[in-house]
């Protein structure tokens, strides 16, 4: 009897050990500043304030070398790979215009919705086109669906594709009715609480919000309301809320990396991150959240600043060199098969190759074979024989991460360093991004909050590993197509140097 009775009470202290040991935040807050190169946080440094970037800084733990491990790198992609630790070769995210089986769409768009709250196209969205689960839906099914899952942005990729699939919500800015509006993919109407939101934040019809300092504060301001109304980390089980924030963006394809613009839209940022940060505190606790701040991705300096200071940059005209290329093989196949260049690849019609009667190697070959006589390229490639092009082996492994046969262009380029498209004018202020080099691929990813001592790493990491880390932190299986990796030094070490 009394053995019987010291096993059990070793079991109970056994079990109970297991249990203290195992444990969730109320709420996880993934924030994605839209083009946030990773020297952002130090190039404005002395600028900021002390309650929002700096404090993240001051303590939370920051991965210093977080990579992109795909190309292009944009929007849709970079915000699908974050919250998914995969890439588009498996989301099938091609990119944030692409085409399907040579008919051109748009990641997001999807006829079988219907907008809620405005009657435009702008709210006919959802996370269809993509293949794999987030973050978000993983905790769903942990929690048999249990958690809230929230999503906001102004650009509906960036509140859709970070969400998930099994998101209770998603909410994005219409600018053609001037408010957030939703789908009949998550509701068949907006919650009270929006609307009165709505009453009060609003613009007029086509106001251009992205550009816009306020398109920062009212980014925020949404995330706070749905906080508040949606009570997220106030249940039994964790609940998330992921927000992108888009005039960044916006202003920096305008303005480009430098300039009074730019530095103001990060002033606003960090002022009203620094609110957010105050307003998580007060309702859910600062030891009862896990947040992270990351970016989709980086942009290229503008090329006239570059050339300004001698250091080899230029603009790409694709539009030229769609011409062109369709020019040349109208001479030689009396076809003009190329339909458009996007994310730095061309697509090919199908249909008017095999009406020709044309071989579409022999097509693609001949393509190749005339862009690279192009010096605007470093390389030219078939998207199906990566594998037998000489190219550095990490752009060969970007490129590859990135292509998705049948939303993927057959062929794809990567242009000079410091070279985009863009227009070519000596009166240019704007940037892009999307090539696999570092000033596109080098993004912020810091941790912040429940189970986050203060500390920095310089070992080199990936935007696929975000994902997994996060998981890993709440005891819950990872996104079903992550290829990242799991990443925790945050919770022992302050370096793996």
């Amino acid at each position: 009897m009394i053995r019987k009775l010291a096993l059990f009470l070793i079991t109970l202290l056994l079990v109970t050990e297991i249990q203290a040991q195992f444990s969730r935040p109320k709420l996880v807050v993934g924030i994605v500043v839209d083009q946030m190169r990773w020297d952002y946080l130090y190039y404005y440094y002395n600028d900021y304030g002390t309650n929002g970037l700096r404090l993240l800084l001051s303590e939370g733990f920051s991965f210093q070398n977080t990579q992109i491990d795909y190309a292009p790198t944009v929007t849709s992609i970079g915000h699908s790979s974050i919250f998914t630790g995969s890439v588009p070769a498996f989301t099938g995210i091609a990119g944030n215009n692409f085409y399907d089986d040579d008919k051109p769409v748009y990641c997001c768009y999807d006829p079988n919705v219907e907008s809620v709250g405005s009657t435009s196209r702008e709210g006919k969205m959802s996370p269809h086109r993509m293949l794999t689960s987030t973050i978000g839906d993983e905790l769903g099914v942990a929690t048999d669906f249990r958690s809230k899952v929230v999503g906001i942005a102004l650009k509906d990729r960036g509140a859709i594709l970070p969400a998930g699939h099994s998101a209770n919500a998603a909410y994005w800015w219409d600018t053609s009715a001037g408010h957030f509006v939703s789908s009949t993919f998550y509701m068949t109407q907006l919650p009270k609480w929006v609307e009165e939101f709505n009453k009060k934040n609003h613009t007029e019809p086509k106001f251009n919000i992205k550009t816009s300092l306020m398109g920062v504060t009212l980014t925020f301001r949404m995330a706070e309301a749905a906080l508040k109304n949606e009570r997220l980390g106030q249940g039994k089980e964790t609940d998330m809320l992921t927000v992108s924030i888009s005039p960044t963006d916006a202003i920096g394809h305008e303005y480009s990396t430098r300039g009074k613009e730019n530095r103001e839209v990060y002033m606003q940022l960090d002022k009203d991150l620094a609110h957010f940060l105050k307003e998580l505190d007060s309702r859910v606790g600062r030891n009862n959240y896990l947040l992270f701040l990351t970016a989709d991705h980086g942009a290229a300096h503008n090329y006239n600043y570059m050339k300004e200071h001698r250091i080899p940059a230029g603009a790409w005209s694709y539009e030229t060199t769609v011409k062109q290329l369709n020019e040349h093989l109208q001479a030689i196949f009396g076809i003009m098969p190329v339909m458009k260049e996007d994310n730095y690849q061309f697509y090919l019609n199908d249909s008017v190759i095999a009406q020709s009667g044309r071989n579409k190697q022999e097509v693609i070959d001949e393509a190749i074979n005339f862009l690279l006589q192009d010096p605007q390229f470093l390389y030219v490639f078939d998207q199906e024989k990566l594998g037998t092009v000489a190219m550095p082996e990490f752009i060969r492994s970007r490129m590859l991460k990135g292509y998705f046969r049948g939303r993927s262009g057959e062929i794809g380029v990567v242009t000079r360093l410091q070279y985009f498209g863009a227009k070519n004018s000596p009166d240019y202020r704007g940037t892009s991004h999307g090539q696999p080099f570092v000033y596109d691929t080098h993004i912020p990813w810091v941790m912040f909050g429940w189970g986050v001592q203060h500390g920095e790493s310089f070992a080199e990491t990936n935007i696929t590993d975000i994902a997994p880390t996060i998981c890993a932190m709440l005891h819950i299986q990872m996104p079903n197509g992550s290829i990242g990796k799991i990443r925790l030094p945050l919770l022992n070490e302050k370096d793996t140097r």
